[in-house]
């Protein structure tokens, strides 16, 4: 068995071509598909956060607003820039968020990939100490980001403080229990995901990753997958972690879906570069039949070695279109390859 759900990076335009042509559009639709997809049955509802751009950008509102409007769906992101992040604000957004979600929460973060802008984060008020890397600064916050979610006081109270104040140190609030086991890493490369395991986070894994090895990109990511467990026993870790890979699937079931995806059958792994000099593999798309899709999906090494299956929605072409979408795979592929 598999859990299912969708990613969605929100984008909008104002092309009369897309069903998502604002700000407003991107937020409330993502929302409703949330809520079809968690009548379909999916396990998931996750989004992509880039600054920026036109896309969806601050997740905290989004994800407080889709755990009001359903009940059993996790809720998540895939992923958050640490980069930009203050930790100790986003521990109190993600406490809030968890808390109206009834615990659904599945936060997804990383030390970030090239954005919009030049160093972005800089804008926000961050920059690296001396001696250090964006990447460090990116790692840096996420350590402090899971000390304070842990929820031990560490803030000397006030004695003349305008409301009494339990005894002791204090802690960021709301403080959400559990929320700390329900922290992914997005890693880029085999290394990252073994540092994400030593920490104690669950792993997230793109259609994107280091090209390592010049092997095909499932392999690659089956590989990275399993050296991430691997450090995670030998961290002595007591629970099970969590990975989830994503893909885009789309099953080919009317003629909408040939119209929109009938020339994607073909398509192979593309090879390019990350920045100056990061050689990086990006994965395939898979666009067939339903049977089609049964046998080749049955050999992705790394949706075989996830417990989490995350599918890159077109939001732009509406809530309906992708809540069938999703539907086709609940219905028709994951059945037949014991998924459901």
């Amino acid at each position: 068995m598999k859990k299912i759900g969708f990613l969605s990076f929100g984008h909008w335009t104002p092309s009369p071509h897309s069903q998502t042509r604002s700000a407003s559009d991107a937020l409330l639709q993502s929302i409703d598909l949330a809520v079809a997809a968690e009548e379909l049955g999916a396990d998931g509802a996750y989004f992509r956060v880039h600054h920026f751009a036109r896309q969806l950008g601050s997740p905290f509102p989004l994800l407080a607003a889709v755990g009001a409007k359903t009940k059993h769906i996790e809720i998540g992101t895939a992923v958050i820039d640490m980069r930009y992040e203050n930790p100790l604000y986003m521990a109190e957004d993600a406490g809030a968020a968890d808390v109206i979600s009834g615990g659904r929460l599945q936060l997804g973060i990383s030390r970030g990939s090239p954005e919009q802008v030049m160093d972005g984060w800089r804008y926000f008020g961050y920059a690296p100490p001396e001696g250090k890397t964006d990447a460090d600064m990116a790692r840096r916050h996420t350590e402090v980001l899971l000390e304070v979610l842990r929820g031990e006081g560490f803030a000397r109270p006030n004695p003349r403080s305008m409301f009494p104040n339990p005894p002791g140190l204090l802690r960021v609030e709301p403080h959400s229990e559990g929320l700390r086991d329900r922290i992914w890493w997005g890693a880029g490369s085999n290394a990252t995901a073994a540092w994400g395991a030593k920490l104690g986070m669950n792993l997230q894994s793109s259609t994107l990753k280091n090209d390592e090895t010049g092997q095909p990109f499932h392999v690659q990511q089956a590989e990275q997958i399993r050296t991430f467990r691997t450090a995670w026993k030998e961290a002595g870790h007591t629970r099970e972690p969590r990975v989830s890979v994503s893909r885009s699937i789309f099953a080919l079931v009317d003629d909408r879906d040939h119209a929109y995806f009938g020339r994607e059958r073909e398509t192979e792994d593309q090879v390019g570069f990350l920045g100056d000099n990061t050689r990086a593999i990006f994965g395939r798309s898979y666009a067939a039949e339903p049977d089609v899709l049964v046998e080749e999906l049955a050999k992705d090494e790394a949706i075989a070695e996830a417990d989490t299956l995350l599918l890159t929605v077109p939001n732009q072409l509406g809530v309906d279109y992708n809540a069938h979408v999703i539907e086709a795979i609940l219905k028709h592929v994951a059945p037949p390859l014991g998924w459901r």
